[in-house]
């Protein structure tokens, strides 16, 4: 497992930043996820006028690294400008849940990136729901196959 420079990793999200598209609030958000093999993958907030449309940029970033076949995330940094930096929604601690359980997650904010804030994924969601509480995913791994 790589070393985690929390401040190397905010860095990145804070450079991600640069590329929202947060046409509507002007509320610019950047992530950079981190693989237990050293890959930085990162991403931004995407806006909508159909606001529920509208991505975060831990999900962003999420899913444009399994995408490229990423796994294993260590760590997830996001950076936006807001005191302490934006602790993601429920909606991006629910797919960390599922996708990142191990990882670490540190926040700050665009004017002060050395100030970071830490946190577990699994301590922003505790009790998370999970493909494991599945009953297709109960029966195929006690090898019991569903038709």
């Amino acid at each position: 497992m790589p070393k985690i420079n929390k401040l190397a990793l905010i860095h990145a999200a804070a450079k991600a930043r640069k590329s929202a598209v947060a046409s509507y609030s002007n509320f610019k958000v950047g992530a950079a996820l981190l693989t237990k093999a050293g890959h930085v993958i990162t991403g931004a907030n995407v806006e909508s006028a159909s606001y529920g449309l509208t991505c975060c940029a831990e999900r962003v970033a999420l899913f444009k690294a399994l995408t490229e076949g990423k796994k294993n995330f260590v760590a997830v940094a996001v950076v936006a400008r807001v005191k302490g930096g934006a602790m993601p929604c429920g909606a991006c601690r629910q797919l960390l849940a599922e996708y990142a359980p191990e990882a670490l997650v540190f926040t700050a904010d665009s004017r002060n990136l050395v100030q970071i804030r830490e946190h577990s994924v699994l301590e922003l969601l505790p009790g998370a729901f999970t493909g494991a509480a599945l009953p297709s995913r109960r029966r195929a791994k006690s090898g019991q196959v569903s038709a």
